[in-house]
């Protein structure tokens, strides 16, 4: 604890922090500051420092917004010995601060389209705002891009764990590889390495099937025919006519022999041992019939960045953003008997494709290799560098999942965003199911009040009941409270006389809802979006759906919660916890509709009968983890459990760090946690939605030093 009384308050502004700390156990060092403004430490103002790169080496750009009385410095994520340097406070002017944000901001930004739509961007804010306006969007900005710059050390993560050994692997029984790549107008620098990739790959049962779509720079064909020349593995078609990335993708499917084909464009790369691993994926999952690997992207000078370290296969997040191809392979079979590439979809037609076979397929036929087996060329015209290059991919992709929930029978609409990925709003049951709202509370009639009136007066969904619970309360404006609710016909007041257990309230409650649809609702939850409860129905009406969440800010407009990421610092935590509203997160999945293992009851959807299925909440576990054990238990009995950003609250958790703070709250908490992992032992430190390169001990998405992946 750092204490400011002897020498002053820190006066607000903004500062760039720096910071020494060294461990054995590096991997678990992540430096967090809560600063006290007069009213004691609070979560959601806690400062996440950030490594430099350098080793030990933390910092962070801050701006405190009130003078500061305190603060405390926790150095690790995890139990374990450490040593501090130097700590560092240094005083910037506004400008000094907003130049390093735009530093830091351009940084990120590949190519001079990327830079100057970045510059357009700080101009509009500045016009739209003045200084103060442009400030503000600067640092919601810059917090969304500089964890993966400095914190994620992507670069010396690569140096230590990114690059394969490259190592020949005999061909004899293994599967041929056919890789399809369509080619119009490649500069002939990239063509030569984009075909020089699959050459060099150390698996050899391959073979390179070229389309090319009636170029017409004539050393497309010059350098096309010395490769074929080379290798008699590198098949070519020389269409007559232009017709396009999906007609010309067609001509290199008719070239295919393979069991198997991977799909590679024209002008990106593959490392040296990606159809190796591949193959060893497959030898080791025969059942699989579609695979996808993780990706990075790669500049016009060479440099690996912007990784994206995928979740196994996630439906949800699938129809929100193309999440499979780079790299996507398929059982050749199966791309034939769905027709192949579709013309009229270009731009998002390998999107289209997978869509289509992943309808004839189950989801244990879809793997995931968490593997950096493709690097995606970013230059100009390309949508590595923005999306907005090309923008006709997006429209493309609107029709693919609009086309693809017509097929499956999915009542719904599919929006795009302003970030380039696409919204299922899916249709709410005519008539609307009735949704039983349980709220427990003990007295906090305040609260409890502004929760209920919220609901009551702010959502646009008809048919629910919201039942409180009453636990013991004991303050006369309790009682009057209550009184007076009960007047309004869809509140019912039930009482609930024993020792606080929230799973045992929840579980008494729903023995006496009415609805088909329950939800946990926490009593310090205010409702934002009016149709916040359309939004989760509709997910949770879905038959193969589990456990529905929701966004949850706090009241500064910080994420509390944005989905549960299982094996985090020992058990669960929160993703993008105290991230600004409109943070991005990893790859938008902030801002996208996905499937994780967990979500927060604090508001909760689930179809009864799931609940009564796995046997509602476990009272042995009577604070802590109880949601997420819920959770597993849903996923494991084949549902999927889903969070949408689309629905949005505040949550006025109570903030102050340190609740477990008397021996009987840490004894219980402790019980707790050695609960959940006997029952669930391993699988905690396997969360599907969340990939085994990013790390479980510091802030969440960071990358894994090192990586649980073999």
């Amino acid at each position: 604890m750092l204490s400011m009384d002897g020498h002053g308050y820190l006066q607000g502004g903004w500062y760039q922090v720096s910071l020494d700390i060294r461990s054995e156990r590096q991997g678990v060092v992540a430096p967090v500051l809560y600063p006290d403004y007069g009213h004691g430490m609070q979560e959601h103002e806690r400062i996440e420092l950030q490594t430099t790169g350098a080793p030990g080496q933390y910092g962070a750009l801050v701006r405190f917004p009130h003078t500061v009385h305190a603060m405390r410095m926790d150095p690790m994520a995890a139990a374990g010995t450490f040593s501090t340097g130097s700590m560092t406070l240094r005083r910037l002017s506004r400008y000094s601060a907003a130049m390093m944000m735009l530093a830091g901001i351009l940084r990120r930004r590949r190519g001079k389209r990327a830079k100057l739509a970045m510059l357009k961007w700080v101009l509009a804010r500045l016009v739209k705002g003045g200084p103060a306006g442009l400030g503000a969007a600067l640092h919601d900005e810059y917090a969304g891009v500089s964890t993966f710059d400095a914190g994620n050390d992507y670069e010396r993560w690569v140096r230590l764990y990114g690059c394969g050994a490259n190592v020949p692997h005999a061909d004899a029984g293994e599967p041929l590889i056919s890789v399809l790549m369509p080619v119009y107008n490649t500069p002939e620098k990239w063509l030569r390495r984009s075909i020089g990739s699959v050459i060099g790959q150390d698996y050899r049962n391959w073979e390179l099937c070229i389309a090319d779509d009636a170029s017409t720079q004539p050393h497309v064909r010059r350098v096309l025919q010395e490769f074929a020349g080379m290798d008699a593995r590198i098949k070519i078609a020389f269409r007559e006519r232009n017709g396009h990335i999906s007609a010309t993708s067609n001509s290199a499917l008719e070239l295919a022999s393979g069991e198997y084909v991977a799909l590679l464009d024209h002008d990106d790369e593959l490392p040296p041992t990606a159809l190796s691993d591949v193959a060893a994926a497959l030898a080791a999952n025969p059942h699989w019939r579609m695979l996808y690997t993780d990706e990075d992207k790669v500049d016009e000078l060479g440099r690996r960045y912007d990784p994206y370290f995928k979740p196994d296969w996630n439906y949800e997040l699938f129809l929100s953003q193309n999440c499979f191809s780079h790299l996507g392979v398929f059982e050749t079979r199966l791309v034939r008997e769905v027709g192949g590439f579709r013309e009229g979809l270009e731009g998002s037609q390998d999107w289209d494709l997978a869509l289509r076979c992943c309808e004839r397929v189950d989801a244990s036929e879809i793997g995931h290799l968490a593997k950096v087996l493709y690097h995606w060329r970013a230059i100009p015209g390309s949508t590595a560098l923005a999306v907005g290059e090309k923008s006709y991919a997006v429209t493309a992709g609107e029709r693919a999942v609009r086309e693809h929930l017509h097929r499956v029978g999915a009542a719904g609409r599919v929006l795009s965003t302003e970030w380039g990925h696409h919204r299922l709003q899916y249709d709410v049951p005519v008539p609307a199911p009735r949704v039983s709202l349980i709220v427990p509370t003990r007295d906090r009639v305040a609260l409890l009040k502004m929760c209920v009136e919220s609901i009551l007066t702010r959502t646009t969904y008809t048919d629910y009941e919201i039942l409180i619970v009453d636990n013991q309360s004991v303050e006369p404006e309790t009682a009057e409270y209550f009184a007076e609710v009960v007047c309004d016909p869809r509140v019912r007041v039930l009482p609930y006389d024993a020792p606080f257990n929230y799973s045992a309230i929840n579980n008494h409650a729903v023995r006496h809802a009415s609805g088909s649809i329950i939800g946990l609702i926490n009593n310090d939850i205010e409702v934002i979006t009016p149709e916040w409860l359309d939004e989760m129905v509709g997910h949770a009406v879905r038959p193969d759906v589990g456990a529905v969440g929701a966004m949850l800010y706090y009241p500064n407009d910080t994420i509390q919660h944005a989905g549960v990421i299982v094996g985090l610092h020992g058990v669960a935590g929160h993703a993008y916890s105290a991230k600004p509203r409109g943070y991005p997160g990893q790859m938008n999945r902030a801002r996208l509709t996905q499937s994780l293992s967990a979500v927060t009851a604090a508001c909760l959807l689930v179809r009864r009968e799931v609940f009564d299925a796995v046997g509602g909440l476990d009272e042995a576990i009577c604070v802590a983890f109880n949601d997420v054990d819920f959770c597993l238990r849903v996923r494991e009995a084949g549902y999927r459990n889903v969070w949408t950003p689309f629905a949005e609250l505040y949550h006025h958790e109570s903030a102050s760090r340190g609740l477990e703070d008397t021996p009987e709250k840490i004894e219980r908490f402790q019980r707790e946690v050695l609960f959940m992992n006997q029952r669930w032992g391993d699988t905690l430190s396997v969360d599907p939605a969340y990939n085994p390169n990013l790390t479980l001990h510091g802030e969440p998405f960071g990358l894994a030093f090192p990586p649980r992946s073999p």
